[in-house]
């Protein structure tokens, strides 16, 4: 069933990964798919999956005049935005210590202000049009800390209580802002971090009570949940899908 037939999303970081997974379940589900990425051919490669609805685009979240432009290029080729699926993030993992300032200033830009740039761009027109959803990754490290992921955690925690605060703000214009909170997913970036270090591979597996990683369609059918008419009753919400590794 088409939940989101005639609706129009934007999604990104959805080059690869769990951004990838989104976007092909919103255009499975019937929506017109803005796919964006700092790496502009990925992009383009994945709308080209998502079929002829879909338009690839080239953003950097870090700078508000590129998402404005992507923002007003979506509008123009696929209509007004009904939809904003906050993906993009970046991490290096490390012991606070031995991190520097500059590593800080790079994930908070991209894991927070990212966010807050590219909804600034999206809400005013879902406000004059009385609705949308805004849909945001963050992460199980936001709610109960990691080990290597200080300044990571931090940010994906400051996405929780953005999005709440926004989801206050613009309730009365029937506007959901939700978020959904992976736990360790078997993407491209976490076998390169298994790859380099066995034993955290192996022991982040562990941990999940599931006793396996999670597949990104499985993050991917959470958001096309949040974003469809079944939700329409739920905002402000944090959603971990982690397999019972966070319980909170």
């Amino acid at each position: 069933m088409q939940q989101l037939a005639g609706r129009v999303a934007f999604v990104t970081g959805a080059g690869r990964g769990i951004g990838r997974a989104i976007a092909l379940r919103l255009a499975e589900a019937g929506a017109r798919v803005a796919v964006t990425d700092a790496d502009e051919t990925s992009a383009r490669a994945v709308a080209a999956e998502c079929g002829e609805r879909a338009l690839g685009l080239r953003v950097d979240v870090t700078d508000p005049a590129s998402v404005r432009a992507a923002v007003a290029r979506a509008d123009e080729v696929l209509g007004p935005l009904d939809v904003l699926v906050n993906n993009a993030g970046w991490d290096k993992m490390e012991p606070f210590l031995e991190s520097t300032e500059e590593t800080w200033d790079k994930v908070i830009a991209i894991n927070l202000k990212g966010v807050l740039t590219c909804v600034k761009a999206v809400l005013p027109g879902m406000v004059e049009r009385g609705g949308g959803r805004i849909v945001s990754i963050s992460s199980d490290a936001a709610r109960v800390g990691s080990s290597g992921e200080a300044v990571y955690a931090a940010a994906k925690a400051g996405i929780i209580a953005f999005s709440k605060t926004v989801a206050r703000e613009v309730a009365r214009q029937q506007i959901n802002v939700n978020v959904v909170c992976p736990g360790p997913t078997n993407t491209d970036l976490f076998r390169e971090v298994a790859a380099a270090n066995p034993r955290l591979g192996d022991a982040l597996k562990r941990a999940v009570p599931f006793g396996r990683l999670a597949e990104p369609d499985e993050i991917a059918a959470a958001v096309a949940f949040l974003a469809s008419d079944d939700a329409r009753f739920i905002t402000g919400q944090t959603l971990s899908v982690s397999g019972g590794l966070t319980m909170v």
